[in-house]
C-alpha cells in the first residue's frame, strides 16, 4: 500500500494491524482518483470509516487542503496518524476515535460542509443508504461535492437518495465503488 499520485507519491502507508479492517487496495484507489479527480486544488475532506487512511491521505497528496479521519478502532487510529506523519500531513488533519454517527452530529455542530465524503464501512455492516441520508440531512455535502461509497460487488446502492444522485458505479473483482453528488434541484 502507499501513495498513488501527487505530492507523497510513492510513500509506503501502513496498513492497520490484524484483520478487523480491509484496506482499499492501491488499483481500486487509483481508480477513484481517476473517476473523481484526479487532482484537486484546496477542499475539505471527511474519511469517515479510515482504516489505515489511505483514501484521505491520497486526497492530500492530490491537492486537498485538509482531512478530518474517523475510525472507531484504536489500532486504526494509531496507523492512520503514523501515515500522516510519514506523509507529512500531521498539520493538514484531524483525527478522531469516534463511530460514524456520532462523528457525523460532531461535524454538523462545528458547522462543516465537506467537498468529499469517503465512506468505506465493514462490507458485512453495510449502513450505506441510512449513512447518506444523515449526511443529507446534517447538510454536510458542499454543493458541487462528491460522496465515495465502497462496498461489496453484491450490494447495489439506490440511484438516487434524499437529492443525491449516483453518477457513477464501477466494479473491481468482490469490491463495487459508487460515487453520489447533487442532483439537479
Amino acid at each position: 500500500m502507499r501513495v498513488i499520485s501527487g505530492t507523497q507519491k510513492g510513500i509506503p502507508l501502513k496498513a492497520v494491524p490484524g484483520n478487523s479492517t480491509r484496506p482499499t487496495t492501491d488499483k481500486v484507489k487509483e481508480a477513484i482518483f481517476n473517476m473523481i479527480g484526479p487532482y484537486f486544488s484546496d477542499g475539505l475532506g471527511l474519511d469517515l470509516y479510515a482504516g489505515s487512511g489511505g483514501l484521505g491521505i491520497e486526497a492530500l497528496s492530490r491537492g486537498f487542503s485538509k482531512m478530518i479521519f474517523v475510525d472507531r478502532d484504536m489500532k486504526a487510529i494509531q496507523t492512520v496518524k503514523a501515515n500522516l506523519a510519514a506523509c507529512r500531513f500531521s498539520e493538514q488533519s484531524e483525527v478522531y476515535r469516534n463511530d460514524a454517527e456520532r462523528a457525523l452530529k460532531a461535524v454538523a455542530k462545528r458547522g462543516l460542509v465537506f467537498d468529499a465524503i469517503f465512506l468505506d464501512p465493514p462490507y458485512k455492516k453495510q449502513q450505506l443508504e441510512r449513512l447518506l441520508k444523515r449526511i443529507v440531512e446534517q447538510k454536510l455535502l458542499a454543493q458541487r461535492g462528491f460522496i465515495v461509497c465502497e462496498h461489496g460487488s453484491t450490494d447495489t446502492l439506490s440511484e438516487e437518495i434524499d437529492g443525491l444522485q449516483q453518477v457513477r458505479m464501477e466494479t473491481y473483482g468482490i469490491i463495487r465503488v459508487s460515487i453520489f453528488k447533487w442532483g439537479k434541484e
